[in-house]
């Protein structure tokens, strides 16, 4: 049974469309066959995880006084992270990141 997407979007865009938060869990609902697709919505849940893991360890920190000076430095890297990935995603490059990329390509070719 072949379902159509409700929408006609090229890869590219579609993948970097994934890599706002949300978005990548309907793509990886929707898109069945595009592998490069799948690999960049699987990052973007992993890469969302590790920046969500990574400013809770900040504000933990901040009690220890680090974490103000942690928290902007985080904030910016995970910015300057995301534009990253979604630019080189839109230019139909596959950038893996170390350890999220590995997990988010074995689960994209599932």
């Amino acid at each position: 049974m072949n379902e159509e997407k409700p929408y006609n979007l090229e890869p590219n865009v579609e993948a970097a469309l994934g890599y706002i938060p949300g978005v990548a869990i309907a793509i990886l609902m929707m898109e069945k066959e595009n592998k490069i697709v799948r690999f960049h919505a699987f990052q973007s849940i992993f890469f969302w995880i590790a920046a969500f893991a990574a400013y809770s360890m900040a504000v933990v920190l901040r009690i220890a006084i680090i974490g103000i000076f942690l928290i902007p430095i985080v904030n910016l890297g995970v910015l300057f992270m995301w534009i990253f990935l979604m630019w080189k995603a839109y230019q139909g490059q596959d950038h893996e990141l170390p350890v999220i990329g590995r997990l988010a390509r074995e689960e994209s070719q599932k």
